[in-house]
């Protein structure tokens, strides 16, 4: 069997094409990860991610989705309810505490049973940033509030909603973007805020969750820790930060590779990515001179990178024996508005 590549792709439509799929077989990325245009209808979602895995036999590689709620969900009605974002079910939260928990692990719990059946098994999700007053509305509503206790109560939440319904939770943006000035998939964001400010407040969520299996890494510069690289392609951050203060063991992805936070060519950001210590290389857009450029930087996974990429798939279970109506009825009777 062919060494499994340290990636993350996606792919450009609907289908996979002749060429996408000779190149999965040739590169052997560990999983792959699905966007708006990828969906159509849901036989056509489960197709798709049978044949993704089809290019990589022999072993399970995850399908990952970012199905927040709100304004990050990219299976939307009619294949898919509407769900509410973040700060509506921390709305819940600041009013009933017990009652915005419940709401938080709902709602996770129904996202498993519309993306396990697809072929779907990792949710990008908790979002644990914390935002602050002034910072760029990239965060915004997809944080479940504005101190990291509430984040952390509700992340948790939505992280054991995942795993109760089969999947597995992504933690993001590890560590921390809700204070960024700047949304990085344009341009860099630079947080000047003191190292002791960012433990107590933007770290905190992340520290608490550090045993989840798997984490995505913030494109955000933070000047107290390493004035000249963000979070993603900074040794001393992932070094100093991700597994030092908070302790994370699990598997460190980066986020996006495309994104404009990030300087360079497409394959210079691959490189930086893997220099700094992520142990997978994101690649999102499925445009295929920029995944043969990410390849070319991407090593096969291996080391403790390979060890922390067997611990996630390790940690699969079957899905509990919810009544997924009974659930649905729960849920939505919390916002009948929605």
């Amino acid at each position: 069997m062919t060494d499994t590549r340290a990636l993350i792709l996606g792919c450009s439509g609907p289908a996979l094409t002749d060429d996408e799929k000779a190149f999965y077989r040739e590169v052997q990325p560990w999983g792959f990860i699905l966007f708006g245009r990828n969906i159509e209808s849901l036989d056509q979602i489960r197709r798709l991610t049978d044949d993704l895995r089809a290019t990589v036999p022999g072993r399970h590689a995850p399908v990952l989705i970012d199905q927040e709620g709100g304004r990050v969900q990219r299976i939307r009605p009619p294949l898919a309810d509407k769900y509410p974002s973040g700060a509506d079910l921390g709305a819940i939260y600041a009013s009933d505490r017990e009652k915005g928990l419940r709401a938080a692990w709902l709602m996770s719990r129904l996202h498993a049973f519309d993306l396990l059946k697809l072929g779907i098994d990792v949710d990008c999700l908790p979002v644990l940033d914390v935002p602050v007053a002034g910072a760029h509305d990239v965060i915004g509503s997809r944080a479940y509030g504005h101190d990291p206790e509430t984040v952390t109560a509700m992340g948790r939440a939505a992280a054991k909603g995942l795993k109760d319904g089969g999947m597995l939770p992504v933690m993001k943006h590890m560590p921390g973007h809700g204070r960024a000035g700047a949304d990085s998939h344009h341009n860099l964001p630079v947080v000047d805020a003191p190292r002791d400010v960012l433990e107590a407040h933007d770290f905190a969520p992340f520290r608490a969750m550090r045993n989840e299996l798997m984490a995505m890494s913030a494109h955000v510069v933070y000047t107290a820790i390493d004035p000249e690289r963000p979070g993603t392609t900074s040794k001393i951050v992932i070094d100093e930060i991700v597994r030092g203060h908070i302790g994370f063991d699990g598997l460190l992805m980066s986020d996006d590779t495309s994104m404009n936070a990030l300087a360079g060519t497409i394959g210079e950001r691959a490189r930086d990515i893997v220099a700094a210590g992520c142990d997978i290389v994101l690649h999102c857009n499925g445009v295929m001179a920029e995944m043969q450029a990410v390849v070319a930087e991407a090593p096969v996974l291996q080391g403790k990178s390979k060890a922390r990429a067997d611990a996630a798939l390790a940690g699969f279970t079957e899905p509990d024996a919810s009544d997924e109506a009974a659930l649905r009825a729960e849920f939505f009777a919390l916002f009948p508005s929605a």
